[in-house]
């Protein structure tokens, strides 16, 4: 191991802890790269399919950590990392721990803690991709916390994916990710649901996809997301072409349209309820993005 922990930068040892089909495709791509691997799991048989292609399988938590100057954990979440990394002993002491196990922003700040206990460095990670996408260039990698991890070890993390610091507060790379797959969903639902409601009038979803594609890109997403949100940091709402009441008139159609067709209408009564206390808190006069004042609030305990 000693003459692997001399390597250069663009191709440093590495050492990947947990072998689910993400964990697989981490190893994988980095031995790809160039990097001599080390890999553990808790069911060893995990690791075969690596093995055969030059991956080193250690016997031990303990010896996968020492072998190489960073150690990345892929688990189910933080409880399982700690439990998994506390058999490693003294071995993190002195190098590099960075955690791609999905969690909160509390988590991701007692685990600095946990990490520095031990002497390691500490950077939190999130990956933005499907195993199957891992290594490609352009797939969206994660990172906060030491910034001292993130460049000494950039090489490394590039071979996975592109890797995108957001800064030192370690609760970064979950917050964005949370944030990031919350607007995943709510498109999801938003065309599964969409979908549903032309579909009760037998329209396939292939034909409505493909109007509803070239309608959302430059209706929605080019206009919130690109030219709207400045207005949102600015607390910015006219509603000279359009208010909230106007809204949620649209949304009320949408809601009985669901009703009078046969299908599910919790989304849509979901969406005007919002816009109704959007009202009730005094934004009745301005446009639909003033549900982002409601948004910032905590929900009200019922």
């Amino acid at each position: 191991m000693t003459n692997q922990r001399s390597a250069s930068p663009q191709h440093a040892p590495v050492t990947v802890i947990g072998l689910g089909p993400m964990g697989l495709a981490l190893a994988g791509t980095l031995l790809e790269h160039g990097h001599p691997t080390t890999v553990w799991n808790r069911t060893p048989e995990k690791a075969d399919s690596l093995v055969t292609k030059g991956v080193h399988r250690a016997g031990t938590v303990a010896e996968a950590v020492s072998a190489s100057p960073v150690t990345i954990t892929c688990l189910k979440d933080y409880e399982t990392m700690y439990a998994v990394l506390d058999s490693a002993g003294d071995a993190l002491r002195g190098r590099a721990l960075v955690n791609l196990n999905s969690g909160t922003p509390n988590e991701a700040h007692a685990a600095v803690s946990w990490a520095t206990g031990r002497g390691a460095a500490y950077m939190d990670g999130a990956i933005m991709v499907p195993p199957p996408l891992v290594g490609h260039p352009d797939s969206v990698f994660l990172y906060s916390g030491s910034q001292d991890v993130f460049d000494k070890h950039r090489a490394t993390l590039a071979g996975m994916g592109a890797p995108r610091y957001l800064g030192s507060d370690p609760s970064l790379a979950v917050l964005y990710n949370a944030a990031l797959l919350d607007m995943m969903y709510a498109t999801m639902n938003g065309f599964l649901h969409a979908t549903a409601l032309v579909g009760s009038a037998n329209v396939s979803a292939v034909t409505f996809a493909d109007l509803a594609l070239n309608w959302f890109m430059p209706t929605v997403v080019d206009s919130t997301l690109t030219e709207q949100a400045p207005d949102l940091d600015e607390g910015n709402y006219p509603g000279d072409v359009g208010t909230m009441e106007m809204n949620l008139n649209a949304l009320e159609h949408i809601t009985r349209t669901c009703v009078e067709q046969g299908i599910h209408s919790d989304q849509p009564r979901l969406m005007q309820a919002i816009a109704e206390r959007a009202i009730a808190e005094g934004y009745s006069g301005k446009n639909y993005l003033a549900v982002f004042e409601v948004f910032k609030k905590a929900t009200h305990a019922s």
